[in-house]
């Protein structure tokens, strides 16, 4: 009857640590440590436990394991065999089933908050010895292998799950700003760059004056490549800022800035911005493999990427020059096969349009 009745107690004992341990567990340790700062006497109080870390899980198990096996030994002497498992049994299931480990209950905090006192004390003469146990264990047994959580894809789903919390803290913009900051180096040039059939091009020899400025204003650029002669020969760039600003005339030759930067288009956008940086450029040549010249790219338009928003400055028209190139390259694919498919009527002669200088 001894036996039987130090069984329960044991039983009662391995069921309250589990339940303490589950507790701990779901606490938040963050959380806890921020509400005591602010004052919070519970919060102070739990938070003496938990800031032992992995010392007070061990202890919490080394108490569990020793109460269970008592239990089972006690009643395996006082029960007969089929009534001790019976028992086991019912205390694994109360233990690991019928305790909740999804919320807290406000027995677990209770009885978290009784004890943490006393946890406190033990863990801090039982940590140096803890620690290194544990440290002794992992030098011994050490962990080869990845777990594979905690890459970028995990990242981007705890910041999207962070935004439907109920008691989320963080503004969606910082949350959204987080997200694209983790994905936007694994991104090319190509993806973000301005395509060259968009890019507004200067002659070397055009004139400054008032109906250069105008006809660069309504491009909704700020900055333009220079050419001369052929529009791959790129010589400059001129910055629509200084063509305000100057109250010179003569040709765009003596504005521009002719110092170049190139970058290719299978660059990624991190390498891209580290460039930016060292530079101080504000805009790069994007060339492909054959040397081409297939567009341009702006610190603008790799900062776009960051933030995961258009950023819009003093001389911008467009929302989306990108999409604008798309719109064009359909017109032209759909022009392209009607007049594959209408019959060729014959030419007649029509009076040479003037030439425009963009």
């Amino acid at each position: 009857m001894i036996s039987f009745i130090f069984g329960i107690v044991c039983a009662a004992l391995a069921l309250v640590f589990l339940a303490l341990l589950k507790t701990y567990q779901h606490v938040p340790v963050k959380e806890l440590k921020r509400l005591a700062r602010r004052g919070d006497s519970v919060a102070s109080l739990l938070y003496k436990p938990v800031s032992y870390g992995v010392s007070l899980q061990v202890l919490l198990w080394f108490v569990i394991g020793v109460a269970f096996a008592a239990s089972v030994v006690l009643f395996s002497h006082s029960l007969p065999a089929w009534l001790a498992v019976i028992f086991v049994a019912l205390i694994i299931w109360v233990g690991f089933v019928w305790i909740p480990t999804g919320h807290l209950t406000k027995a677990g905090i209770w009885s978290a908050r009784r004890s943490a006192p006393v946890f406190a004390w033990l863990l801090e003469q039982l940590h140096p010895w803890i620690t290194r146990f544990t440290s002794f264990v992992h030098k011994h047994r050490p962990v080869t292998f990845h777990t594979g959580l905690y890459q970028k894809s995990d990242l981007a789903e705890l910041l999207e799950n962070q935004k439907q919390q109920a008691d989320n803290r963080i503004p969606a913009g910082e949350i959204n700003l987080l997200t694209h900051a983790l994905t936007f180096g694994d991104k090319l040039v190509v993806d973000a760059l301005i395509p060259k059939r968009v890019v507004v091009f200067v002659n070397v020899e055009e004139s400054i004056g008032p109906i250069l400025m105008e006809e660069l204003h309504k491009s909704g650029h700020s900055r333009f490549p220079v050419f001369e002669g052929k529009r791959d020969n790129i010589v400059g760039i001129l910055y629509l800022h200084d063509l305000i600003n100057t109250k010179k005339t003569g040709k765009v030759r003596d504005l521009m800035k002719p110092r170049l930067s190139y970058v290719h288009e299978d660059f990624t956008l991190y390498q891209t911005l580290q460039a930016f940086i060292k530079t101080k450029q504000h805009l790069f040549l994007v060339v492909n493999s054959f040397e081409e010249l297939v567009g341009i790219i702006t610190i603008e338009d790799v900062i776009e990427q960051i933030v995961g928003e258009l950023i819009v400055d003093e001389f911008d028209n467009y929302d989306d020059l990108r999409a604008v190139a798309a719109a064009a390259a359909k017109k032209d694919h759909l022009a392209h096969k009607k007049e594959k498919t209408e019959p060729v009527e014959p030419a007649t002669p029509t009076p040479e349009a003037p030439e425009v200088v963009e």
